[in-house]
């Protein structure tokens, strides 16, 4: 007997199985990235994309279409990491804008789903380029609109669609060249094609884990190394809980319900959207807390230790992590209300102590930690802009897979005009923020940064992890190999050999200047013999030389 609907209770389960096929295969997924370099991202990126809205979906009690979309939608839209993470959050919005008002979907709603999932992710990329996770989408939605009106059995549907996904995916090497040469299918389709038959062994029945880390808890990042005897408690119960909003709540009473836990405790997150709030404070009267709270909605997964009590190791060091940020945070609030709101500010991401002091030495008033090996989610892009101060924001993303992120965040941003200049590479950044223009318009210093910061070629210095062939360099794991705007600049055995031979090809008559920032696993010493190399053989160029310290690239080099 076929399936003739899936229910809510089959939706949830459905879409937790995707989550846990993706997660599975995530390794594999990074290890199709093009070019073979030790940071390949997008299985991580989908990941915890997908997971963010699983640990949302998984907490439901009771399933419906319409808070399973909004758990889907909301959880995977803050959640989304790098371009095939923003575009899976944008495929999971589109179908579930279809599905919220269906108690039970048919094929047909399924159908349309596919279609609107598709048009949904096409419309949030500017540039769409096929060969990618978007054509594979596609066929699955021009698959399922074909076969409505031949099959109502939901299995069989199904089966049919993802069939036809896999051989879209297997047909991208035909539409992007660098796959074909590279020997690849499109990582992201992959990782599309993973979630769809997790979602379809659960919908057969066939056994499958549903386990996901229960939503609710609050993972923190903050300094390590606090000693346990310079713990002080000053406030016993960490007290968390969601609000179900039933009720009014609009910014004012944001700021009001923050207000009045400040006054009884410390430690404070409150982050809402608008179907709920998370809140996490340190209090000695945890029913103060949830008594207001009453007054906004119901609670859910709700969660008091005592903090005098549980000496656990593994609380110990959250309550460090969570004290450490919540210093910083409350200290950049105090400067945010001491100092009058400024015109303009600066986010940008970064990676290295080092560049994080070049970046704050050239105004950036917002570091966000990321890059390449780990790309930052648009919850960490909306943190960051709440915690600027300022009329006008300009986000530097620094990194080709981070700017989609930074520009759902923008679109997310009511009070706040939010700029994003489309950075691709840390040079590019830096070049940015030193060309801004206090007399121009937000606008006008959009255009004029942009245009400046294209004049900067990059150089990204690393090793492979495998063997391949791209842009017609023979690649062999273990290759140092530098990676350019538009392509591999140079591969070779030795790295400043190889450093110098990327410079040859950046160089042109007019190049005035090189800049060169080492990596955490270069020393000081290696990196000035690179300088001086430079200087010999590039001697109408002027060169500079800064510790980054990043991690995984060597060298970043810069050619102005």
């Amino acid at each position: 007997m076929g399936m003739k609907y899936i229910d809510a209770e089959n939706l949830q389960k459905a879409f937790l199985a995707g989550a846990k096929g993706l997660e599975a295969k995530k390794e594999w997924i990074n290890e199709l990235n093009v070019f073979p370099v030790p940071d390949g991202d997008t299985g991580t990126n989908m990941t915890m994309t997908i997971m963010s809205a699983a640990k949302e979906v998984a907490a439901i009690e009771v399933p419906t279409m319409e808070n399973l979309a909004k758990a889907i939608s909301s959880g995977s839209l803050r959640g989304a990491r790098g371009n095939s993470g923003v575009i899976l959050s944008q495929l999971f919005r589109g179908f579930t804008k279809e599905i919220e008002a269906h108690e039970k979907v048919t094929v047909t709603i399924l159908a349309n789903s596919f279609v609107r999932a598709t048009e949904t992710a096409y419309k949030a990329v500017m540039k769409p380029k096929e060969g990618t996770i978007l054509t594979v989408a596609k066929g699955m939605a021009e698959k399922a609109t074909e076969l409505v009106t031949e099959i109502d059995d939901i299995i069989e549907f199904s089966k049919q669609v993802i069939e036809y996904g896999d051989y879209v995916l297997s047909q991208t090497p035909e539409m992007l060249p660098v796959l074909k040469q590279a020997g690849v299918v499109d990582s992201g389709g992959q990782g599309l094609m993973q979630v769809m038959k997790g979602a379809f062994d659960a919908l057969t029945g066939k056994k499958v884990n549903f386990t996901v880390e229960a939503a609710g808890g609050f993972v923190h990042s903050g300094l390590e190394g606090i000693k346990l005897e310079d713990i002080e408690i000053k406030f016993g119960y960490c007290t968390e809980f969601i609000v179900n909003l039933e009720n009014s709540y609009n910014e004012k009473m944001e700021q009001e319900f923050k207000g009045f836990l400040e006054s009884i405790g410390d430690s404070i997150v409150v982050v809402s959207d608008e179907d709920l709030i998370k809140v996490h404070v340190h209090t000695n009267d945890p029913g103060l807390a949830i008594q207001k709270a009453l007054t906004y909605g119901s609670l859910s997964r709700m969660k008091i230790d005592n903090m005098r009590e549980e000496h656990q190791e593994k609380l110990i060091k959250e309550s460090e992590k969570l004290a450490a940020q919540q210093k910083a945070e409350r200290d950049q609030e105090n400067i945010n209300e001491q100092e009058p709101r400024k015109t303009c500010g600066f986010i940008s991401v970064s990676a290295g102590e080092g560049l994080d002091e070049i970046f704050r030495g050239i105004g950036a008033d917002y570091l966000i930690e990321g890059g390449q090996t780990m790309n930052p989610s648009t919850e960490d892009m909306l943190n960051a802009i709440e915690r600027v101060n300022a009329d006008t924001i300009y986000i530097f993303p620094n990194n080709k897979n981070i700017i989609l992120a930074a520009e759902q965040a923008r679109s997310l941003v009511e009070d706040k005009k939010v700029i994003v200049i489309p950075s691709k590479t840390i040079p590019q950044g830096i070049t940015a923020i030193i060309n801004f223009t206090p007399d121009l318009s937000p606008e006008d210093n959009e255009t004029f940064m942009t245009q400046e910061m294209s004049r900067v070629k990059t150089g990204q210095v690393t090793y492979a992890v495998r063997n391949t062939m791209i842009d017609d360099h023979k690649i062999q794991e273990g290759n140092i190999m530098v990676l350019g705007d538009d392509g591999i600049l140079a591969v070779g055995d030795e790295l400043e050999a190889t450093v110098i031979k990327s410079l040859e090809s950046m160089i042109e008559e007019d190049s005035e200047l090189i800049t060169i920032y080492y990596g955490k696993d270069v020393s000081e010493e290696d990196a000035v013999k690179v300088k001086e190399k430079a200087e010999e053989k590039f001697q109408d160029c002027e060169i500079e030389l800064h510790a980054g310290g990043q991690p995984i690239y060597y060298y970043l080099i810069s050619v102005e």
